[in-house]
């Protein structure tokens, strides 16, 4: 609960918040992390990924771009969901990547072969529900945060993050869990 507290009084100090009335920050996933999350969910053509909370889009446009993916980026802050648009088409890759306004709690996660997502430990507890009904096979790859301790990760990996701005680490843990 400590980290939480330090992560919300930095994003507060500095971070720029998705939205004056959201408890999720939007917090840059770097370039190698976003590559090792997908790395770790091995991510192929034929996928569909969701990215909940996609911020600039960085995750769904390297997805499509790099391993052959289609993928949904879901954001309430339309700002960011217009530069993730005009990124995906500077990329080259708006055939492939989606972004829309939208809660993701309203998303639709059953399309999904592969879902990705930076967000803080409670509304990952919100969503780990939903996350535990999809089909046989979805891969899930948290950037940080966990389920709780009744669905611990499949697999986790730690990556260098020598400026990351929050943490005393500046390492990142990648979690991965495969529904069963």
């Amino acid at each position: 609960m400590a980290l939480v507290k330090a992560l919300l009084l930095w994003c507060v100090a500095g971070c720029a918040w998705a939205q004056a009335d959201t408890e999720v920050p939007f917090v840059v996933t770097p370039d190698h992390v976003t590559r090792e999350m997908l790395k770790l969910a091995d991510v192929k053509p034929g996928d569909f990924l969701i990215d909940l909370g996609s911020g600039d889009g960085r995750i769904v446009i390297v997805a499509a771009k790099h391993f052959g993916a289609r993928g949904l980026g879901v954001e309430i802050v339309p700002d960011l969901v217009a530069r993730s648009r005009e990124n995906a088409t500077k990329a080259g890759v708006a055939d492939r990547a989606e972004f829309r306004v939208q809660d993701l709690f309203a998303t639709d996660l059953a399309p999904a072969t592969v879902i990705t997502m930076y967000l803080l430990p409670d509304v990952n507890l919100q969503l780990k529900p939903r996350l535990r009904k999809l089909r046989p096979g979805t891969r899930i790859v948290s950037h940080d945060w966990d389920m709780g301790p009744d669905w611990p990760p499949d697999r986790t990996v730690v990556v260098d993050v020598p400026d990351k701005p929050i943490g005393r680490d500046k390492k990142s843990r990648l979690h991965l869990w495969v529904v069963r």
